[in-house]
């Protein structure tokens, strides 16, 4: 297939941070917010002369000194930030908004606090409590929460409206962004598509990492490119895989898989766009902020999430997606030390085996997979398993 247009630039935006397009915005007068979950809505982060900036630590190497504060047995994705964030990658941020989602998270909140990883004059860091399942005083907890913990911080230290009509605002255009992002990807659903599950990758990351209106523009002309995109001939792949679990920001990931033969065709991760790419409905004759913060905790498949019917919607969320863009098998992934995805990918992906009847390769991993050979021999053995599988089956024999 012909390349599109702004891969090479997308690629080089997720290069950085700070790339060029936060650069834009913030000497436009626009304040960057830096986070790293979903528990936190990222509409609440782009209200009025604020964006939100999702965190990564692309092209990282040694983490010795974040491990010094926060010992090797943490997740190493806190602990890739904190390195970074030590290092100085952070300085450009104007606040963080973070949550209790994870003790590992917390920890590396604290520590940037703490050893001042920014030195901006009006430099904050916010802290969220989040509920462990949902009912309506979890939700009007959490509503109050995102009011005092974030909005009203938004308006004390950046300036920023926060009023109805502010966020109404918002949520527009971030379902704008959603409707651009869930048309290109529902394109995957087709046995010959015009798009890789790399270069979905790279579009669902610039999404998260630039500023909304910049990147926006770009996104919609991207979307018309794929529609008259025309696929070689003949499918490129040899197996079609759905990828479920913790956070993925490592496009090397991705390519990993696909270089094994194995299209990625959905993505139901952390920093993925199920959950994160779904409209959020509003009534606009009610209050708006408890409809948001109700959106969002529907939506999650966060683990931390533990009452039996989250445990359940994301087994049946894997389930349907996997069935919904025609895959062949599940790769279950779980970053390293990650404690509420190792208790989930144990069992959610036997269960998917021995309830469901998917194949599933479960594997954790590091923050940074680079070149593992042993991560490629295991995708490339899971992709001749499909097949043989498929063969079996298109016999007429036991799959």
């Amino acid at each position: 297939m012909k390349d599109l247009k702004y891969l090479i630039e997308f690629e080089n935006l997720l290069d950085n941070a700070d790339n060029d397009l936060v650069r834009q915005a913030q000497k436009d007068g626009q304040k960057a917010i830096g986070y790293t979950c979903y528990h936190m809505p990222e509409v609440l982060l782009n209200v009025d002369n604020c964006f939100s900036v999702r965190l990564r630590a692309p092209r990282s190497s040694s983490i010795d000194i974040s491990t010094y504060y926060m010992s090797n047995y943490t997740c190493e994705f806190a602990r890739t930030l904190l390195e970074r964030g030590i290092e100085g990658g952070y300085q450009f941020l104007d606040g963080i908004a973070g949550v209790d989602a994870c003790g590992a998270m917390n920890r590396c909140y604290e520590h940037m606090e703490i050893l001042k990883i920014n030195d901006k004059e009006n430099f904050f860091v916010t802290h969220a409590d989040i509920p462990y399942k949902i009912e309506d005083y979890t939700v009007r907890a959490m509503t109050k929460q995102m009011r005092l913990r974030v909005l009203d911080v938004l308006e004390e230290k950046c300036g920023a409206d926060t009023s109805d009509d502010a966020l109404l605002k918002a949520v527009e255009e971030h379902n704008k962004l959603c409707r651009v992002m869930t048309e290109i990807g529902d394109m995957r659903k087709k046995d010959n598509p015009p798009i890789t599950g790399y270069e979905f990758h790279v579009l669902s990351l610039v999404s998260y990492c630039c500023p909304t209106s910049l990147i926006l523009p770009k996104l919609e002309e991207t979307l018309e490119e794929i529609k008259n995109r025309k696929p070689d001939p003949k499918p490129w792949y040899r197996a079609r895989v759905a990828v479920v679990g913790s956070e993925v920001d490592d496009l090397d990931f991705t390519k990993l898989i696909e270089e094994a033969g194995a299209f990625v065709v959905a993505d139901r991760y952390c920093y993925g766009s199920k959950p994160g790419r779904e409209e959020i409905v509003i009534d606009k004759d009610k209050e708006i902020l408890p409809q948001i913060v109700r959106h969002y905790m529907k939506t999650s498949e966060c683990a931390r999430y533990m009452s039996e019917e989250k445990v359940q919607q994301r087994r049946k969320t894997a389930d349907y997606l996997a069935r919904e863009y025609k895959a062949d098998g599940i790769i279950y992934e779980q970053m390293k030390f990650c404690d509420f995805w190792a208790f989930e990918r144990a069992l959610a992906s036997h269960i998917l085996q021995q309830e469901y009847d998917w194949p599933v390769l479960s594997i954790d991993r590091p923050y940074n997979v680079r070149s593992s050979g042993q991560l490629r021999t295991r995708f490339q053995a899971f992709v001749e398993a499909l097949e043989i599988k498929r063969i079996r089956k298109g016999k007429g024999g036991a799959a």
